[in-house]
This record gives structure tokens, C-alpha cells and sequence, in this order.
């Protein structure tokens, strides 16, 4: 089961994107700021993280820039969401596989993550 990082400081967001990628068959840990998301990523070695923009004491570019710069999590997706701050998202696509802009549509982040890990077919009993 491949894990998804989901890192915002709002946690209804947050739960709420979590229960859509567990009801796709993800596992989704959760974080509320960036610091404790680099915790989480050495632990949990998630697949693909998607981060908010701004939160307390780390927003999602430096975030970003943190997880592209550790050798063994540099090729992992990272997503965007973010309220006002896509542009700078979009600047620099070399750190985000994609940009979602709030309110986003939850069916079209689902989408994106699957395009980007796919799950491996259930085999029969």
C-alpha cells in the first residue's frame, strides 16, 4: 500500500483529503507544518507528499526545496495546494508535479495521485 504525506495547518483539509486517498487505497499520514513533515518523511517514506503554501514556520516552496534537496527523497511528487500562492507553484515546476489552487476539486487531486502512483491490482485469494 503506497503512503501518501498530506501536510496542512488546516487539519479538516487535511483529514478530508485523507479519508478521499484512503477510500482510493492509500494509506495517508498527515503533518500540520513542515518541520514535523521531514520528520514524517524519514519514518513513513511516503511516495508522493502534497503540501499546503503557507503554514507556520516552513510554507510548501521551502518544504519543497528541503525534500527535493535529501538525496532519498528527491524524485518523490511532491503536489501544491494553495490559496494564494499558486503562481509561485506554477513558477517552478522543477519542485511540483502539479498546482491545485483552493478550493480544489478533491476528485482531481484523487486523479493526479493516481496518475502518479498507481496501485497495484488486488490478486485473487
Amino acid at each position: 500500500m503506497a503512503t501518501i504525506l498530506i501536510v496542512d495547518d488546516e487539519y479538516l483539509i487535511a483529514d478530508i483529503l485523507g479519508y478521499a486517498l484512503e477510500d482510493e487505497g492509500y494509506m495517508a499520514v498527515t503533518a500540520g507544518n513542515g518541520k514535523r513533515a521531514l520528520e514524517i518523511l524519514d519514518r513513513e517514506r511516503p511516495a508522493l507528499v502534497i503540501t499546503d503554501f503557507m503554514m507556520p514556520g516552513m510554507n510548501g516552496l521551502e518544504l519543497a526545496q528541503r525534500i527535493r534537496g535529501n538525496e532519498s527523497f528527491c524524485t518523490v511528487p511532491i503536489l501544491l495546494m494553495s490559496g494564494a500562492q499558486g503562481s509561485v507553484g506554477r513558477a517552478t515546476p522543477d519542485l511540483f508535479a502539479a498546482v491545485y489552487d483552493k478550493p480544489f476539486d478533491i476528485n482531481q487531486v484523487v486523479a493526479k495521485v493516481r496518475e502518479l502512483v498507481p496501485l497495484e491490482p488486488l490478486k485473487p485469494l
